[in-house]
């Protein structure tokens, strides 16, 4: 499969999904970065400038949501999609309000293609 030019940054905290997210995207060509924790996947942000952000909300040392107002504070401006199991209107609702073009993806609702395929579809990759 032919590279893409494209650079993801995954913060996610379990160890399983997120090697089952690397390994979906590194079969599709994208060049794939990643972190465990907010305050890791903040240092990567702002080191790796990923195309895009693959963000889980509830992470260890610092919250995906605290992650992307800092992202933003700094002026740096991804998309972000936010990766989670809550189904609270209210997360939804900050998470939206911080990052105004963003997706908010309920892990459990999705297969793993499919979340592949919204972000293709959000960096203009074709399928």
């Amino acid at each position: 499969m032919e590279k893409s030019n494209k650079k993801i940054l995954i913060v996610e905290d379990d160890k399983e999904f997120l090697w089952i997210l690397r390994q979906s995207f590194d079969k599709e060509g994208f060049f794939v970065v990643f972190a465990q924790d907010g305050e890791e996947g903040l240092k990567m942000a702002e080191e790796e400038k990923p195309d895009l952000v693959l963000l889980d909300i509830l992470l260890p040392k610092m919250d995906g949501i605290t992650m992307a107002k800092k992202l933003k504070e700094k002026g740096i401006n991804l998309h972000i999609i936010f990766l989670t199991n809550l189904k609270d209107a209210g997360h939804i609702g900050e998470a939206v309000e911080i990052v105004k073009e963003t997706d908010y993806i309920i892990k459990s609702d999705l297969h793993i293609d499919q979340i592949v395929g919204i972000v293709k579809e959000r960096l203009g990759v074709k399928a």
